[in-house]
């Protein structure tokens, strides 16, 4: 079960300062730079991630209503990479994005805490970009099983799991295509917390196994950034297999695709319109922590599962004036174990709004925050990028 870690910078009282700390001193000669804008004059961080020397502390608020209210600080390093010369013969070819790297350490109300690094990057010559990660995480989560008389009844579980991940992925020729191989590793323990449930319904494996899954991935990408799209679209499928060929206690597939589409609208990109699709599926044997769940603003990880899954979402972003923005946003889905019982799966709904706020021109990054409203429930989030994280 992934969890949404949303970034909030302060940018408050402490502006003033640093604006002092890093204004350019050309009386003495000294590399310095500054928060302000050269064009607009206007806070914004592009020179401070180009220009800063190793990991910066960044501030983290977590609102995932799945983990419940927390903080974190997250050391980050964005590398911007040179354009090479092909993209100027290849139009058409999206713009290499830059290297991340960071680690996180975070803690939640819910007495939930982890650690982790990751770092995602690109070797130009080879045309080809990596991805790897590796975290311990202790995890306080509820989920819900339906029972025969009682009906759906909520129960939570402690889990402490060791994740690695690992992707490859090569450009096919000079186009908007790559393919690619890609590992995830888990060592998860889970304890079931102050639940009624007989342990019966749980098989012994789902709490203390190895899962060891190879996968394979196409995508096409041709956005115009990574971190917050104004324009292009986004296709993605891969297929993930747990075996006990490869060292996994479960066998089961795990097929997973997405769509993402961004469609600028009026005098300079006024309006953007986004539409998103995804869908998973899997088959076989899988634990119950693991099994996809509906991912949509307002809805808590893990509170609609089942082995089919599929949501529709749109966002609707309006540039309202200068580096400010207005989003609205809303989405559909439904999570069942069987094509038979689609028709009887209700429909899950969510709807919000936010706002964006230009922080890094020469990334195009934007952040906010966004408040929403699932079936049950309010969420807000804090937004770093896109909320849209695939």
């Amino acid at each position: 079960m992934l969890i949404r870690i949303t970034c909030m910078l302060l940018v408050g009282g402490c502006m003033t300062l640093w604006n002092h700390v890093f204004a350019q001193d050309t009386l003495h000669g000294k590399w310095t730079f500054s928060l302000r804008d050269s064009l607009d004059h206007a806070i914004d961080f592009s020179d401070w991630i180009i220009n800063a020397n190793g990991f910066v502390p960044v501030p983290v608020l977590i609102t995932e209503p799945a983990v419940g209210f927390g903080g974190a600080i997250a050391p980050v390093l964005l590398r911007k990479r040179q354009q090479p010369a092909m993209l100027k013969a290849h139009k058409n070819m999206a713009p290499i994005p830059p290297d991340i790297t960071g680690g996180f350490g975070f803690y939640t109300a819910s007495k939930s805490w982890g650690a982790g690094l990751g770092r995602s990057g690109s070797i130009i010559k080879w045309r080809m970009s990596y991805k790897v990660f590796a975290a311990y995480l202790d995890l306080n989560l509820n989920f819900y099983k339906t029972l025969p008389v009682k009906g759906e009844t909520e129960f939570g579980v402690n889990i402490k799991s060791i994740p690695a991940f690992l992707r490859l992925q090569r450009q096919l020729g000079y186009s908007n295509w790559s393919a690619g191989l890609q590992y995830v590793f888990t060592k998860t323990t889970a304890r079931l917390e102050k639940s009624i449930l007989p342990d019966s319904l749980f098989k012994p494996k789902e709490m203390d196994n190895i899962s060891s899954i190879p996968g394979v991935l196409i995508e096409y990408d041709k956005r115009d950034n990574v971190f917050t799209p104004g324009k292009g679209t986004k296709l993605h499928v891969d297929a993930n297999f747990s075996s006990h060929i490869f060292g996994s206690d479960f066998d089961y597939t795990h097929l997973s695709g997405f769509v993402y589409q961004y469609i600028p609208i009026g005098h300079k990109d006024k309006w953007v319109c986004a539409f998103r699709g995804d869908m998973q599926q899997v088959f076989g044997d899988i634990p119950f922590y693991f099994k996809p769940s509906l991912d949509l603003r307002g809805i808590p990880k893990g509170r609609y599962q089942g082995n089919v899954n599929m949501l529709v979402e749109t966002e609707q972003r309006w540039n309202v004036f200068h580096r400010w923005s207005a989003v609205f946003f809303t989405g559909v889905g439904k999570a069942f174990d069987e094509y038979s019982s689609f028709g009887e799966a209700g429909w899950n709904y969510s709807y919000g709004t936010g706002f964006r706020y230009l922080l890094a021109r020469k990334f195009k990054l934007y952040m906010g925050a966004d408040i929403a409203r699932g079936p049950e429930q309010w969420g807000f989030y804090v937004q770093f990028g896109s909320a849209w994280l695939k």
